[in-house]
């Protein structure tokens, strides 16, 4: 996985970002399991875990679902998929691993018996066209969960640093210029009433950072990845990225330094 997929991510697909991917799950792993029992996802079920990735949600959703059922994993990665399908091979795990962009996505109605998606929505500039087509496919009394964000701006640091500062205003402004709305998740709610669903649940979170904790290399990871990125794009100099990331070291060496990740919404609706 150390070449570039000619439609990966913004965050590319490569082995860097497939580790940063299982770090940022084992921080949100417990949020994503809380969803999962809002929503009642159980045994003999079939589930759609929608923009899967490499599939560390999938997996867990198909230990849930058991033997009797299944997980449906959908990703436009060909990269990812395979490292789904390895996966279920290695754990005897039901999952079906689908290479397709939403826009293409085939599923049969009154099909599936919840859905799951976390951080796909903010990168589509169609989610209420997407989120209609799981609708339909979905049984009566079925869940979706989403989990997205809702304000990135929260992404903030204290102290203050000028250059780490700079880079992560850039951040934000790449994904406001890019296709989709990274605060996608404000919108949810009245997305999916205009679909049809019953809102069941609305849980707001959000995560605080310190050096020394885990949740504290879920940004540092990112920043490591994405501000390479942002260089490449002309959105920061080589200089600046280089004294950021200095800046990011020098904050770690301070235990009072505080890290208010960008804060996420959980959205549970059913189809009635």
């Amino acid at each position: 996985m150390s070449q570039r997929e000619t439609n990966e991510y913004i965050l590319g697909t490569d082995n860097m970002e497939l580790f940063r991917l299982g770090l940022q799950h084992q921080v949100w792993a417990s949020e994503a399991q809380t969803g999962w029992k809002n929503a009642d996802f159980t045994a003999g079920q079939t589930l759609l875990d929608l923009g899967s990735g490499p599939g560390f949600c999938s997996k867990e959703l198909a230990f849930i679902t058991g033997p009797t059922g299944k997980v449906i994993a959908i990703d436009r990665s060909a990269h990812y998929i395979d490292y789904v399908q390895d996966i279920a091979s290695k754990h005897n795990l039901n999952i079906e691993g689908i290479v397709a962009d939403f826009d293409d996505m085939q599923l049969a109605a009154s099909s599936l018996d919840g859905m799951y998606c976390r951080w796909a929505m903010a990168w589509i500039k169609n989610p209420k066209e997407i989120l209609a087509k799981v609708q339909t496919a979905l049984k009566p009394g079925a869940k979706m969960v989403l989990h997205e964000y809702y304000d990135w701006s929260t992404h903030q640091l204290e102290p203050t640093k000028p250059n780490l500062k700079k880079s992560i205003a850039a951040c934000f402004k790449s994904f406001k210029e890019q296709e989709g709305d990274i605060d996608v998740g404000r919108h949810l709610p009245s997305i999916l009433k205009s679909l049809g669903m019953k809102i069941v649940s609305l849980r707001p979170m959000v995560k605080l950072a310190r050096p020394g904790d885990f949740t504290w290399h879920w940004p540092k990871s990112f920043y490591h990845t994405y501000f390479p990125r942002l260089v490449e794009m002309a959105y920061l100099t080589e200089a600046e990225k280089t004294a950021a990331l200095q800046e990011m070291d020098e904050l770690e060496q301070i235990p009072e330094t505080t890290l208010f990740c960008p804060s996420l919404i959980e959205v549970v609706a059913e189809k009635v």
